[in-house]
């Protein structure tokens, strides 16, 4: 299946670079909503993800000659988004936005402090298990950037570690680490909401 997918943004991709401007239209009905997401979940502001997305796709148009198709095209557009995502946030910490808490649930050898009660057996129910979801979407802004990043793209977009990797810049160790520790600080949000710490 996503082989398809590959190949239908590869058609995408020659006809945008011939011109096609349906093959834009298309391209962002495919990629805006996932890209916007991310976006948000990593500047913490929906209309600074509009922007990051929307200079995202003028990078797009103006870069499409230079993609090599080396990695796929989601992992290529997201590449750009976070590291136009990441421009942002440093000028808005440059001016001023506080630091992000640090996760207190580990020790400094990145240890469990004290390892999770599982939650998800009490989330039988269909209906209880979709509003976890939900409220896991609620609380992705809680984690730091770089877990909020990996979780979602991990998580959420389904792509794989050595995508990730590419895309957010960091080492596949580091991509573990990050991707363990967002879902923890989840599991303990969640599990202090549910009453169970």
């Amino acid at each position: 299946m996503s082989r398809e997918i590959d190949i239908d943004d590869t058609d995408l991709v020659d006809r945008l670079r011939a011109g096609d401007e349906s093959a834009f239209v298309a391209l962002i009905e495919r990629y805006q909503p996932r890209m916007l997401r991310l976006a948000q979940i990593t500047v913490g502001s929906r209309a600074v993800a509009e922007e990051v997305t929307q200079d995202t796709w003028l990078a797009v148009v103006r870069g499409v000659e230079r993609f090599e198709g080396r990695s796929s095209l989601k992992t290529w557009l997201f590449h750009i988004l976070v590291n136009r995502a990441r421009s942002t946030v440093g000028r808005e910490l440059r001016a001023g936005r506080p630091e992000q808490r640090i996760d207190d649930r580990f020790d400094r050898t990145g240890g469990w402090v004290s390892p999770p009660e599982p939650w998800a057996d009490r989330a039988d129910d269909r209906v209880v298990a979709e509003r976890l979801a939900a409220r896991v979407q609620e609380l992705l802004p809680e984690l730091p950037t770089n877990q909020r990043q990996v979780v979602v793209l991990r998580d959420l977009e389904g792509m794989s570690a050595d995508d990730v990797t590419s895309i957010v810049g960091i080492t596949d160790g580091n991509q573990r680490v990050l991707l363990h520790r967002g879902r923890a600080h989840l599991r303990q949000l969640l599990s202090a909401e549910m009453g169970a710490e």
